[in-house]
């Protein structure tokens, strides 16, 4: 599967439809977002369950300043729409199969219950 355009108007449905997306906030004068691309876009076609979106930055300003970016290029991770990993930085093909590997072997479960408890009244 190659990656997808994430736009605001793309975006909510997209980490909220279930299962795992990837998503790469980066913008075209970045140095270290050129260099990670090749390795989003080759993940991308590996792991072909997963949605890989991709969010310019510059053209989607609301949007970045929404999910808090403030250093690119970021690599959010969703599952079942909930926010399971967040980090900025170009990673190697090796760190982000890591991601992958660790985003894959989450219990939802265990972390719905846990957001469930937080998110009662003390």
């Amino acid at each position: 599967m190659s990656t997808t355009t994430l736009t605001g108007q793309s975006f909510e449905s997209t980490i909220t439809a279930g299962g795992i997306v990837l998503v790469d906030f980066w913008a075209s004068w970045c140095g270290p977002c050129r260099q990670f691309a090749p390795v989003f876009e080759a993940a991308s076609a590996q792991h072909e369950d997963i949605v890989f979106g991709k969010v310019d930055t510059e053209a989607e300003q609301a949007l970045a300043a929404a999910a808090k970016i403030t250093s690119i290029p970021t690599l959010m991770a969703f599952r079942d729409g909930i926010l399971v990993f967040s980090q900025p930085g170009a990673l190697p093909a090796a760190g982000l199969e890591q991601v992958i590997a660790g985003v894959r072997a989450l219990d939802m479960d265990a972390i719905a219950a846990q957001l469930a408890q937080q998110s009662q009244p003390a």
